[in-house]
């Protein structure tokens, strides 16, 4: 199976929604709701409960119009899994060249982080053309534009952790090619209406 085409899916809205604490019997709901907002990129992180359900559920009912992915994905028996229950990229906090060999092999677009030029290039010798920069705002802009200035013109940062609506557009118009975003969006226990009204809230930061 060929990788997904990240860039496809993130050219409208640019934010990857960060689903962390969500359990399998909401995620299609929230999932139709972030969609509904335009936003087609959506990561489950494994510390939530059931994450591999809340995976399949969603990549099953968002087919072809979302491309569903795991987070905190720290071990390359995961991928496996990963890959079986639809999961089509990974994120993880951390830069592992076994992680991300393990995702390339499954047909699985690897997302690692970084905060150090070491880390993003590690990255990016074991094969991943999308990192994350990760914690993004105590790093700050600064510090991204830096490591950007010496990085491979191809490879795409994404900017997470400490990213929201006050702060997306500048991000953004740094350079940053996406934004992943967890609490402004979801937090446990919102219903499918509190996420679309902040899904609207933060699509209206990330317009230019």
């Amino acid at each position: 199976m060929p990788l997904p085409d990240l860039s496809a899916a993130l050219a409208q809205i640019p934010i990857i929604a960060i689903l962390r604490g969500i359990c399998p019997d909401e995620a299609v709901a929230v999932g139709e709701a972030l969609l509904a907002a335009g936003i087609r990129v959506m990561e489950v992180p494994l510390n939530s409960p059931d994450p591999l359900l809340s995976i399949a559920a969603m990549a099953d009912a968002l087919a072809g119009r979302a491309l569903i992915g795991a987070g905190t994905v720290l071990h390359v028996g995961e991928v496996h899994d990963l890959a079986q229950c639809g999961a089509r990229f990974t994120v993880s906090p951390n830069s592992d060249a076994r992680v991300i060999g393990a995702a390339l092999d499954a047909g699985l677009l690897p997302l690692p982080g970084y905060q150090t030029p070491t880390e993003a290039f590690a990255a990016v010798a074991a094969g991943a053309d999308w990192i994350k920069l990760f914690p993004a705002g105590p790093l700050g802009i600064g510090h991204f534009q830096a490591l950007a200035a010496v990085l491979p013109k191809h490879i795409r940062t994404v900017a997470v952790g400490g990213v929201g609506a006050a702060n997306a557009r500048a991000w953004l118009d740094a350079g940053a090619a996406a934004l992943g975003i967890g609490s402004e969006l979801y937090r446990p226990g919102d219903s499918a209406a509190i996420v679309a009204e902040k899904a609207a809230a933060l699509v209206a930061a990330v317009r230019p």
